[in-house]
């Protein structure tokens, strides 16, 4: 009953969100078909905040760490201004024709700046200033993300990390959890540990985490 009830409330709030265009429902359901793992992508409901979100803050420079097929990133662009970047990256060259294409038809391609590249060696050839990043990468990483992404955070500027509630693990973490859950919960503790920022999480989906550099 509990799943039949939450299945209702999902749909409910799909209808009373902004719909997604033509092209990132394309993209849905072609991850679907051809990609492992399609639930690592934003989708419908989570895209449009991603997209709301960017555009509250109105950011000139956005850094992605973790691209998948691109969802997030052609939502994320969105809010960009007129002479905006985003730089999106992902060590994983295999969806890379897949992801470019999708890509390459969005509204705002000509800002988007796609690379398949670690980012912890990228964010330091860049050497740029960021208003938002959002962190969707390797879960393992995660720590490592927010110690390196710090420092490219202007004052004012957002952190954005996805999945922070991991399934739920994050509550009753066994004691011999996976280094994925480990990961999620040692980011999380370190963002509200951290006297520099001021944080939030947002229990929708998997959880979202927005943390402002103060």
């Amino acid at each position: 009953m509990f799943n039949n009830d939450f299945n209702k409330l999902e749909a409910y709030i799909r209808q009373h969100c902004e719909p997604e265009s033509e092209l990132l429902a394309e993209l849905d359901r072609q991850t679907h078909l051809k990609v492992l793992r399609p639930r690592m992508l934003s989708g419908h409901v989570q895209g449009r905040v991603l997209a709301m979100l960017s555009k509250m803050i109105a950011p000139q420079y956005i850094f992605e760490i973790g691209t998948f097929t691109g969802y997030s990133a052609i939502c994320l662009a969105e809010g960009l201004k007129n002479e905006g970047r985003l730089i999106t990256c992902d060590p994983n060259d295999e969806l890379a024709s897949f992801t470019q294409s999708f890509i390459e038809r969005a509204p705002d391609a000509r800002k988007i700046d796609y690379r398949i590249a670690d980012a912890r060696t990228l964010i330091k050839e860049l050497d740029l200033m960021f208003d938002l990043v959002f962190i969707d990468g390797d879960k393992r990483q995660y720590p490592e993300y927010y110690e390196m992404i710090l420092p490219y955070v202007r004052k004012g500027g957002y952190i954005i990390a996805d999945n922070v509630l991991w399934n739920e693990k994050v509550v009753d973490a066994p004691s011999n959890m996976d280094e994925y859950t480990q990961g999620v919960l040692r980011y999380n503790k370190m963002v509200t540990n951290d006297p520099g920022v001021e944080n939030v999480v947002f229990p929708f989906r998997d959880g979202l985490m927005v943390a402002r550099k103060k």
